[in-house]
């Protein structure tokens, strides 16, 4: 085991980057609005879902890394794991029988029949054994739905990561690099039963960036940075950023660029996964994009400073209920969706339900933190 363990105070960093991505997520997972334009995603390669992967492993490495690193019983540690992961499971589930509930309504009270037909719920009536089957087993996931099975999977396999990662962390993260290469360049994924393909998160390739996050987790736990400030990288990093955003942004510099990764593919035979923006397999451009973006927010002292700020306090509200949030979000998704798709197009509409599912998610979050005071409160009166 490397160094002693620290016991380290909640980096506020944490909790208000991860609201703000669960707003963008949010805001994505609602297109149509003129708010989709100001998230991440118009700004570089990767988008909010990269970003909340990362800091879900950071966040689990911090939380659950004392039982792997010699100061905790091991199975403990794997006991809470995996009864978190049901959690999970059992959320996936709730949010896609509510969301199929939403789709259905939509249809039969409305007339919006467009519901039924994105998001893959068309196999309901098309192959409704099969979507029955596939639901449940996790290989049949809804649009907008789909990260936490990818969270479960990730999380489920944790405790061996979290263990080998305490004692080698530079052998476990080539050992996960090889899964994420291996895993596109052989077009190994989760089976998508009833249908062709695989999971939209192709779990072998995310486990990559979630095992950074759990590296990082552990070396917070210890007081350490598991990537180091480096001016060299710290240039390069920005200088990542700068040209992302300028390819996302400008049109001649995007023209050129794409035309720059198509040569390199014909004549240098590079592997696609270089070269191509996949999601599912997460390609170099859109995972080296969400690593700057990372590091550079990791070491720029601005960024604690607002994070700690009463400003940022809504954002931290939000990271601190992440599933909760999450799941409500979907729900939320689906529900705008659904009155897009039966309502005239509007801004006003955009404004209402852009901010009215905002403001649902900040009281959601709100009534937890203030059922866990009120639960402080009648434990300390009863001590």
């Amino acid at each position: 085991m490397r160094g002693s363990e620290v016991r380290t105070t909640r980096d506020p960093r944490l909790d208000v980057l991860r609201g703000l991505a669960l707003v963008m997520i949010f805001i994505n997972h609602t297109p149509g609005t003129v708010f989709e334009n100001w998230t991440t995603r118009n700004f570089g390669f990767s988008d909010s879902a990269e970003g909340f992967v990362l800091m879900s492993g950071i966040a689990a490495g911090m939380a659950y890394g004392k039982f792997f690193t010699g100061t905790g019983p091991y199975w403990a540690g794997v006991g809470k794991i995996w009864r978190r992961v049901w959690t999970l499971y059992q959320v996936h589930l709730v949010t896609t029988v509510m969301a199929l509930g939403i789709a259905a309504a939509t249809a039969h009270f409305f007339g919006g029949f467009l519901m039924m037909q994105k998001n893959v719920i068309h196999v309901l009536y098309t192959k409704p054994l099969e979507f029955l089957i596939g639901v449940p087993i996790l290989t049949h996931q809804l649009g907008y739905a789909n990260i936490l099975p990818l969270y479960s999977v990730l999380l489920f396999v944790s405790p061996v990561i979290l263990w080998s990662g305490a004692r080698w962390p530079r052998g476990v993260l080539w050992i996960s690099g090889l899964v994420w290469l291996g895993a596109a360049l052989l077009y190994v994924n989760f089976p998508n039963y009833p249908n062709n393909g695989g999971w939209f998160f192709n779990p072998l390739s995310w486990q990559f960036i979630f095992t950074l996050g759990l590296l990082t987790g552990l070396a917070l736990r210890r007081g350490e940075r598991f990537v180091p400030k480096r001016g060299w990288l710290i240039a390069l990093c920005a200088a990542w950023l700068l040209f992302a955003l300028l390819a996302a942004r400008v049109q001649v510099v995007s023209d050129g660029f794409g035309h720059t990764l198509y040569l390199i593919t014909k004549y240098l035979q590079a592997p696609w996964l270089f070269t191509a923006f996949d999601k599912t397999f997460l390609s170099v451009p859109r995972l080296s994009h969400a690593l700057a973006l990372a590091y550079i927010l990791s070491v720029w002292p601005a960024v604690r400073t607002a994070c700690a700020s009463r400003f940022a306090a809504p954002f931290a509200m939000l990271g601190r209920h992440g599933l909760a949030v999450f799941a409500t979000g979907v729900v939320l998704c689906y529900t705008c969706n659904g009155i897009k798709t039966v309502a005239p197009p509007s801004m006003a509409l955009d404004v209402a339900l852009i901010f009215g599912g905002i403001g649902v998610m900040l009281a959601l979050a709100w009534s937890k933190d203030a059922w866990r005071r009120a639960e402080l409160r009648v434990q300390a009166a009863n001590s």
